[in-house]
């Protein structure tokens, strides 16, 4: 009962989220999640890696170790729980995007956005505010495109903070 509960809050919390996009100019939203693509970390961690002495080459280990945690555990959910995306499972819904694979749980652009986040608020504390915002609007986006539920989401969040937050423990 709670699981079902809880299923038709979730899918009620995307349809809300999901309408705000209806009939809209959707660019400035698919550009912000595909800042999330993974190509962005990779150049800020080379730029740091390069131009910034003091925790450059830290932060792009730890970032990268990070990743190689993340990349495979992310997979594995996916393929444990196989849920379906809302734009595959709902009625007359179209995703304002093409995923990136079949499956919606756990947010995969989510979880890397927060792993991010997490690991350059830890070197580098004064974009702590901005970092966060910036893996809180990725995950939005996800929702409004029509590509993950909110619970997809919170699950990528939480899968990101727990990956930087083990490998920042190791190598931090």
């Amino acid at each position: 009962m709670l699981i079902k509960s809880l299923t038709k809050y979730d899918t009620d919390l995307f349809y809300r989220l999901y309408k705000l996009t209806q009939k809209r100019d959707c660019r400035s939203i698919i550009w912000l999640s595909k800042t999330g693509d993974g190509y962005l970390y990779f150049a800020i961690g080379m730029l740091l890696w390069a131009f910034e002495p003091e925790h450059g080459e830290l932060f792009l280990y730890t970032a990268l170790m990070a990743y190689a945690l993340e990349l495979p555990l992310y997979v594995m959910l996916k393929k444990m729980f196989k849920r379906p995306r809302p734009c595959d499972f709902l009625i007359n819904l179209t995703a304002h995007v093409t995923p990136s694979d079949k499956f919606s749980l756990p947010s995969g652009h989510t979880a890397a956005a927060w792993l991010m986040a997490s690991i350059v608020a830890y070197y580098y504390p004064s974009f702590t505010l901005l970092a966060y915002c910036w893996a809180a609007l990725i995950g939005l986006s996800r929702v409004l495109l029509g590509v993950h539920y909110p619970s997809d989401v919170v699950a990528g969040t939480f899968l990101g903070i727990t990956i930087a937050s083990l490998s920042l423990a190791i190598l931090g």
